[in-house]
């Protein structure tokens, strides 16, 4: 599927169902149809009643007025209501849609994309898709239609100034497309990147402060949010000229309508074509459509802006997945391993997502049940991306099987289910303690969580700070490192894992509390039966092992 093609897919997934849709443009139709018929009704009416006629023949016009006047008001709620109820149901479908997108790529298919670009694209380009419903669709529909009808009243009136009306409406068109594309066009089409480039500046400044601060680069980040702002301010200011030009062009044809017709109905008047009120009429009559017709050529610039978030939200969420990221076959089978399985690779080759050499190369490796392994290997040797391959992170070719089932024909989360991974830089959300564990298995009672403390000798630690219900802060910025590697062992073995593969477990921690973290994750490994395939550039000591194996450039060298 090309880019353009998911383009479109997105932007007929923003759509919403077309009954709400058409209810919205219904309602929008009905409210400016009501705004022009006041003001027709009303110069009509102020012109009939200064000729004194009786009042019978002002009554039904009296009505008419009033009735408009609340019309107006009502339907517009009314479209309001509908159109961004609508519009926001299809958010809802559109983000989920997103992450069930996004979901198989993570992490390693996003490994280019910034944290702070992908929040704007998730929130922002997302809410931007919004106004094609709102500000695209439905103004131009309802337009056309009260446009189209005004036209064709303004002609039985008197043909000529329906004449002067729409092709003052069509030099509104060009003029308020060309005057928009002149001075925002290009503004607005940049505002989404500039904007995904500030949260990505003000994400790095919040989420690495105390590192900056430590050294002195503090001053450097606040530069570069400062500037980001800056020339998201000078994009915002253009398109807010582009968009006064463009009203102020609007404005100008409006009154240009307004002479037209009074120079066509005037001579029509007095050949005794028109009469007092219809002239009235056919010189208010532009005022109120073109205060309908207003709406039209923002939706232009409001086009360009919606198509820029679909093209940033297809740039991260491609159709195909790429290349290195594992898909489930449709074919692919519950997984039936039971208990420890034997892990057994043999030829596997792996190479990260848009990567042209692999990253690993003709792995072979067997890991017996209930073993403890350990890989060392110098940084970039690839021992990440077995850890990734082994719980289908990353796809391979080759053999990896598990109690000798073949994985590639498995589904992801059932491997998954069997081989777990306590990453070198677990994620802790920001809540409590219990909350992080019950991640790994809600069921787990209170009595579980403080025992499954207790082996990865936290029980004490738990206790001594409000227990269960203690907070961890943002990114677990209330824990050492230590601690939150330690959480992390918990939720695995809350979760069950019979094969876990644990990547660098002492990176983030000082030489003492290393040597207790894997000893304690060893020991309580061991004691459960499970297989573990410890990863780690630093020495363990030999009787915590059963074998050690050491991986440079991608392969196995002992």
């Amino acid at each position: 599927m090309s880019d353009e093609t998911e383009v479109r897919r997105i932007l007929r997934l923003a759509l919403p169902p077309a009954r709400r849709l058409w209810t919205a443009i219904a309602f929008g139709v009905l409210s400016g149809a009501c705004a022009v018929a006041l003001l027709g009704v009303s110069a009509w009416l102020i012109t009939r009643a200064s000729e004194q006629p009786a009042m019978m023949y002002l009554s039904l016009a009296v009505v008419g007025v009033r009735a408009f006047a609340l019309g107006r008001a009502f339907f517009r709620y009314l479209e309001r209501l509908a159109g961004h109820d609508a519009a926001f149901r299809q958010l809802g479908s559109v983000r989920a849609r997103l992450y069930r997108r996004l979901e198989p790529l993570a992490p390693d298919g996003l490994r280019g994309v910034r944290s702070g670009d992908l929040l704007t694209r998730l929130a922002d380009d997302v809410d931007e898709l919004q106004n094609l419903a709102l500000r695209v669709v439905q103004p131009l529909a309802s337009a056309l239609v009260v446009v189209a009808g005004s036209v064709v009243v303004a002609w039985l009136i008197l043909p000529a100034a329906a004449a002067v009306l729409l092709i003052t409406l069509v030099a509104a068109v060009i003029a308020g497309a060309l005057a928009n594309r002149w001075a925002a066009g290009s503004a607005e089409r940049r505002i989404a990147p500039l904007r995904a480039d500030l949260n990505d500046a003000l994400h790095d400044l919040v989420a690495n402060l105390d590192v900056l601060t430590a050294y002195g680069a503090l001053p450097r980040a606040q530069v570069r949010v400062r500037e980001a702002s800056a020339r998201l301010t000078v994009a915002a200011r253009r398109r807010a000229v582009g968009l006064a030009v463009m009203a102020g062009a609007v404005s100008l044809l409006a009154g240009a309508a307004t002479i037209g017709g009074l120079a066509a109905a005037v001579p029509a008047l007095g050949a005794g074509l028109l009469d007092a009120p219809g002239l009235a009429v056919v010189a208010l009559l532009p005022l109120a459509v073109f205060e309908v017709f207003g709406a039209v050529p923002p939706a232009f610039g409001a086009w360009r802006s919606v198509r820029a978030g679909a093209e940033r939200i297809a740039s991260v969420a491609p159709a195909t997945v790429p290349d290195g990221i594992p898909v489930d076959a449709g074919d692919a089978r519950v997984s039936a391993v039971d208990g420890v399985p034997e892990l057994r690779l043999d030829g596997l080759t792996a190479h990260w997502p848009e990567a042209d050499e692999p990253v690993l190369r003709d792995v072979s490796l067997q890991v017996r049940p209930g073993e403890r392994v350990l890989l060392t290997g110098p940084t970039g040797a690839g021992k990440t991306a077995l850890a990734h391959v082994l719980t289908r992170l990353l796809d391979h070719t080759g053999v990896y099987r598990l109690g000798g089932v073949e994985t590639g024909g498995l589904r992801q989360d059932d491997v998954r289910a069997v081989v777990g991974l306590v990453e070198q830089r677990p994620y802790l959300f920001d809540a409590d303690l219990r909350q992080n564990l019950l991640f790994a298995r809600d069921t787990a009672t209170d009595d579980e969580l403080l025992d499954v403390l207790r082996r990865v000798g936290l029980r004490d630690w738990a206790l001594e700070r409000g227990g269960l219900s203690g907070p961890v802060g943002e990114r677990g910025a209330l824990v050492s490192g230590g601690q939150a590697q330690r959480i992390a062992l918990a939720r695995a073995l809350l979760a069950g894992f019979p094969v876990l593969v644990v990547d660098e477990p002492t990176a983030n921690v000082d030489a003492s509390a290393a040597d207790a973290i894997v000893r304690d994750l060893l020991t309580t490994a061991q004691e459960d039966g499970r297989s573990v395939l410890l990863i780690s550039h630093t020495d363990v000591p030999t009787d915590l092992v059963d074998r050690t194996l050491r991986l440079e450039a991608g392969r196995l060298v002992a």
